[in-house]
């Protein structure tokens, strides 16, 4: 996607790590009302947000957009003051994301 390392894409930067805090809530959310598949789902992401190159952070993108399922969606086990928040950040960095591909061809 981009040479550039993630600090020197401050947009992405910014935008991977307010998915990983509100992954965070979620995730704690979760645990506190012992939603553990969603536990198992979430816990790990942040991390991965924060810390991988660019392909790995589109990846966990998509990990997460997918927990919006028509079958099974996290809507279904979380409130919406916990998951719209989540959709609409994850949604922001896809954006970011797919610029910066643009970008770059």
């Amino acid at each position: 996607m981009s040479d550039l390392p993630r600090h020197e894409l401050p947009d992405l930067d910014e935008a991977a790590l307010r998915v990983a805090r509100l992954a965070e809530v979620a995730a704690g959310l979760a645990r506190d009302l012992r939603r553990e598949r969603w536990v198992a789902y979430l816990e790990p992401l942040p991390d991965r947000l924060r810390d991988d190159p660019i392909a790995g952070v589109r990846s966990v993108a998509r990990r997460l957009r997918s927990a919006y399922g028509p079958k099974e969606s996290i809507r279904d086990d979380l409130p919406a003051e916990v998951t719209e928040p989540l959709l609409e950040a994850i949604d922001r960095l896809v954006r970011v994301l797919n610029r910066l591909e643009a970008r770059r061809d």
